[in-house]
């Protein structure tokens, strides 16, 4: 029947090669001459076209492939068809569940010409195209043995194939032939097989094929290849298996069962058989683990090597947390942990921004430094609630020994891993939140420096490979958020410093710690206590008062102290049968807690001549100081008490020369400074005081002795000074002037560079104030000094006023301090 199929349509080419047909559109396949392949014919349109075929004597239908495969036959058109395809007859055709089931045999290549028609099925003139070509023979004939090579290599890898393909394929001597067999049995893609179909000559034909066969045989090595390591894998295991087996009925018929050290060796074996380590790790632990079946339980190296393993099985080496970072989420967790510290949260939240969106980067490393009880141990577990990540304190306060960090070898007896190891096999993940508490509390001997051992913990550059002397393996930290606390800076040395973002936390306004006070301490103190809201209340002049009198601090770490203390005294009387409501008033407090415990400064009513307020910062938060100034007669040279620094020393000696060397343009005789020697007193004598933020409140209050002018006593500063008459910028505003509002100054000079850093006060507190900023000391001495001289200073041929300006000037009380330039 082929050879008659064959016959009758060489007889049409030979007449007319060109003719009408209908066309079976195909998926992910490429039919070629001379091949059998069965086809499955299910949608509409193709099940007539094949209808259509089978209609006429020949049983002729020309299959063409689609370009994309994800278009069905169903909706095909002309454009999604490619121009060359096969005649195919049909050779046999059953019908199942709606389907047809063909057996098709490839007749002859064709071209389309021009598309007939696209419903109920395509119908196409073609034409069939000329048998291939051969343009170089010895081309031919070399690619043609290299096919036949790859073909019995890929043999060869290829037992399963059945003995009559076997023979076929090696049998196959036309070049042509044997291609388009070897590509209908091999999946070489669509757009390689279409190409082999178009090829015209030979030499392109064999090309095509020898490049695709290469390309499977060698992915065939790849895939032999790794079969058979996966077997060798196993025939290990398995003899290892069969080994062990065997020495357990040779342990049993000798009567040593299995106890003692086979056991726990046999458990330990399991657990590093079921864990999952990297293969650096595992090597070194089969090494130790061996070692420890060969030695007797009673040998010293035996629970050594015990406990070793069972550190490097309990360590989380792959395991992490899995983050759900939501970011509305992260911003509520901590509104509703913390008051206030918006500008703190921006940038908590600003790097949890960063994690959210490349998951693969290394974690921060943040550095809050603040005063105690500002709330920076909390802020870490609020990031690591925000984050679900796990969440683990480690305190470095007084820590001297590097090996707590690093561990120590195991060559010493009672060596342990170091505390960050520790804590990773506590926590049980590789990406926990770890908190490095009281980072700036680190000490130093002989026994090494910690500080420097955490430049390696904290560096994201080498602390993915961080190696504890114990376990001597590299261990992974750069996937731990790192947070570290601190009251200072200056104690951090600078490069531990430069590889943490440092993020500053000031302390807390009257305002705000009533806020805190109300929102979580009172709510908190009252449940830990045994009592309900409905058994005390706490008015808020009493927590203003307690804020006052009974606390002195930045944060509210005794705040909530103090009112636990006061919630213990109502806890008692319930406890003794009370069942009233206790309104606790700012007039029970005295009752309740005894005397008040600090006596704050507070703003003078008047100040006298040479007296004036500066701010200071300390680690506690702000606070409001007095610089007092007095002139000794027939004395000389300047006298410093009250525990001074020698900055601040400093700045008291370049207040004074500034004002001698411009004692004409302020308005003050030179004599007042000649013939007086000068004693400048910062209480409290008791507490030690440094840095250069005084020199223009020294200024103030010298430039007042010299004049007889008093400083207002609404106004404190702070700024430092030099020599030309310049006021610089200091550090600590936020603090110093929330301590002058509590002090009740309401007018606060400060240096004009540090005119920005207001934007960091409460929004209450700066409405209260009137902020002054300054350039110059001229500047300052002009806000701060009153018009009227009230206390001149005796001195012979001085009347206490400025000689520039007229009597007349003088009793109109115009201001005596000529401003500079």
């Amino acid at each position: 029947m082929a050879e008659k199929t064959t016959k009758n349509l060489n007889e049409q080419t030979n007449t007319a090669r060109q003719f009408e047909m209908a066309v079976l559109p195909l998926q992910n396949t490429t039919l070629f001459p001379e091949t059998v392949v069965p086809l499955s014919v299910g949608r509409e349109r193709s099940v007539k076209a094949v209808e259509f075929a089978l209609s006429t004597e020949e049983k002729l239908i020309c299959c063409i492939t689609l370009k994309n495969p994800d278009v069905t036959g169903q909706e095909a058109k002309p454009v999604d068809l490619y121009e060359v395809g096969t005649i195919v007859n049909v050779k046999r055709m059953m019908r199942a569940d709606g389907s047809m089931q063909l057996i098709v045999q490839g007749v002859d290549r064709v071209r389309v010409l021009y598309w007939a028609q696209e419903q109920p099925f395509i119908k196409v003139k073609i034409e069939v195209l000329p048998d291939l070509t051969i343009t170089d023979n010895e081309n031919v004939e070399a690619l043609k043995r290299n096919i036949q090579g790859l073909v019995q290599e890929a043999l060869a890898m290829l037992p399963q194939v059945p003995p009559e393909i076997r023979m076929a394929v090696i049998s196959q001597t036309n070049p042509v032939q044997l291609s388009y067999f070897l590509a209908s049995v091999l999946d070489l893609g669509v757009e390689t097989e279409q190409k082999m179909l178009e090829a015209a000559t030979v030499d392109e034909l064999l090309t095509l094929t020898h490049a695709a066969l290469a390309k499977e045989v060698e992915i065939m090595q790849i895939r032999s290849k790794i079969a058979t390591e996966a077997q060798g894998e196993m025939d290990k295991a398995q003899r290892d298996y069969v080994l062990r087996q065997q020495m357990k009925a040779i342990q049993k018929e000798l009567g040593e069962d299995e106890t003692g050290e086979k056991a726990e060796a046999a458990q330990l074996r399991e657990r590093l058989d079921q864990a999952d380590l990297p293969e650096d790790v595992r090597k070194e632990a089969e090494r130790e683990l061996r070692r420890m079946e060969q030695l007797p339980q009673a040998a010293p190296d035996y629970h050594v090597i015990r406990t070793y393993l069972e550190y490097v099985l309990d360590l989380p080496w792959k395991k992490s947390s899995e983050e759900k970072l939501d970011l509305n989420e992260a911003a509520k967790i901590l509104d509703e942990d913390h008051y206030g510290l918006e500008d703190i949260k921006e940038r908590i939240l600003e790097s949890l921004a960063v994690v959210k969106l490349r998951p693969d980067s290394k974690s921060p490393i943040i550095l809050f430094v603040g005063p105690p009880g500002v709330g920076k141990t909390s802020l870490g577990r609020s990031i690591a609630r925000a984050l679900g990540r796990e969440f683990e304190r480690m305190s470095l306060g007084g820590m001297r020994d590097e090996a707590e960090l690093r561990g120590h070898r195991r060559t010493y007896i009672g060596a342990m891993p170091g505390r960050v190891i520790q804590s990773l096999r506590r926590v049980g993940v590789n990406n926990p939140v770890m908190m490095l508490d009281e980072i700036d509390k680190l000490g130093n001997d002989y026994r090494g420096d910690p500080a420097s051992a955490l430049l390696e913990i904290l560096d994201p550059q080498q602390n993915f490979s961080f190696r504890d002397h114990y376990l001597d393996l590299p261990f992974d930290l750069s996937k731990v958020f790192f947070i570290a606390t601190a009251n200072q800076l200056q104690p951090i040395p600078a490069p531990l410093r430069d590889r943490m973002e440092i993020i500053q936390l000031a302390g807390y306004s009257d305002m705000e710690k009533l806020n805190i006070a109300r929102q979580y301490l009172i709510p908190r103190q009252i449940k830990e206590n045994g009592l309900t809201e409905e058994q005390v209340e706490i008015s808020d002049d009493t927590i203003n008062l307690l804020t006052a009198r009974y606390t002195r601090e930045a944060g509210v770490r005794q705040l909530e102290r103090t009112v636990g203390n006061l919630v213990r005294k109502i806890a008692l009387k319930v406890a003794q049968g009370s069942t009233e409501q206790v309104k606790i008033t700012a007039d029970d407090v005295k009752g309740y807690l005894g005397a008040p415990r600090f006596y704050p400064e507070k703003a003078r009513d008047e100040n006298p001549a040479g007296v004036a307020t500066g701010m200071a910062w300390t680690e506690m938060g702000g606070e409001v100081l007095f610089i007092e100034a007095t002139a000794l007669p027939g004395g000389s040279g300047l006298t410093l008490t009250g525990q001074l620094g020698d900055v601040m020393k400093e700045s008291a000696q370049a207040a004074r020369s500034y004002l001698w060397s411009h004692a004409s343009e302020l308005g003050i005789e030179s004599g007042a400074i000649k013939e007086n020697g000068i004693h400048l007193h910062v209480p409290a004598g008791a507490i030690p005081k440094d840095g250069p933020s005084a020199g223009v409140t020294m200024a103030s209050a010298l430039a007042s002795l010299y004049t007889g002018r008093r400083v207002r006593s609404d106004t404190a500063m702070t700024g430092e000074i030099t020599l030309s008459g310049l006021v610089f910028p200091v550090g600590g505003i936020k603090e110093k002037v929330l301590a002058a509002h509590r002090a009740g100054i309401r007018r606060i000079i400060l240096p004009e560079r540090n005119e920005a850093d207001t934007e960091d006060i409460p929004e209450d507190v700066r409405q209260e104030l009137e902020i002054i900023p300054a350039k110059r000391v001229s500047d300052v001495l002009n806000a701060a000094l009153e018009s009227q001289v009230t206390q001149p200073l005796p001195i012979e041929n001085y009347d206490g006023v400025n000689p520039k300006l007229s009597r007349a000037e003088r009793d109109a009380g115009e201001p005596l301090i000529a401003k500079e330039n």
